[in-house]
């Protein structure tokens, strides 16, 4: 069944797929559901999400959609491929007891980038369906406060306050994902999406436009 016509079809839902899974093993890792023994496990299910993301990202690119596309690919590169391989560095270097211990202050240093240029890139997904927004959002809470851990600046109190916004995350990416599979597969509305905060304006035909 084809739903498109003769372009790529959307691949936005195995991202989603990519950033649930991510969500709720962060979830379950920063809530102390699993040890740090999961933390190997954890970096091979990240890397799986980084080869998902990076071709979800560069259709989307292909696409011409800068914000998804953008997004996509740096959350593939440093949310996925770096944070899977430094799951296994930082497994390794504890259970090894490396003579140099790991200063991993320098994770919250990348960490308040990415978090700045995802909070100030937020607005633009206003004019998309509000779920999205608020997936976005609650990663934003998550990743501010995870480069403030990070770097020392938030107890470790807090991570339970990170945890569970990317529980919710999680959760709305699940329900995102199969909305647009479904409604797109049956061409309705399967799956409600919730109306954006922005809508697009529509354009005024030039012959209309009053003069100024």
């Amino acid at each position: 069944m084809s739903n498109n016509n003769g372009g790529w079809a959307n691949p936005s839902p195995a991202g989603l797929v990519a950033l649930g899974v991510a969500c709720f093993t962060f979830f379950a890792l920063l809530s102390g559901r699993v040890t740090a023994g999961a933390m190997p496990l954890l970096g091979c299910w990240l890397i799986g999400g980084f080869i998902t993301q990076v071709i979800v990202g560069a259709i989307e690119l292909k696409e011409g959609q800068i914000l998804g596309g953008n997004v996509f690919l740096y959350f593939s590169a440093f949310f996925m491929l770096v944070g899977g391989m430094e799951f296994f560095v930082k497994y390794f270097a504890a259970a090894q007891q490396w003579s140099i211990p790991l200063d991993t202050r320098i994770d919250g240093w990348a960490w308040i980038v990415l978090s700045f240029c995802l909070v100030m890139w937020t607005p633009a997904y206003f004019k998309a369906t509000s779920v999205l927004t608020m997936i976005v959002i609650l990663i934003d809470i998550a990743v501010v406060q995870v480069a403030f851990l990070d770097l020392g600046v938030l107890s470790p109190s807090f991570k339970p306050f990170a945890a569970y916004a990317l529980l919710f995350a999680g959760i709305l990416a699940m329900y995102l994902s199969a909305a647009l599979i479904l409604n797109t597969t049956y061409g309705k509305s399967i799956l409600p999406l919730t109306k954006p905060w922005i809508k697009e304006k529509t354009p005024v035909p030039v012959g209309n436009a009053k003069k100024m």
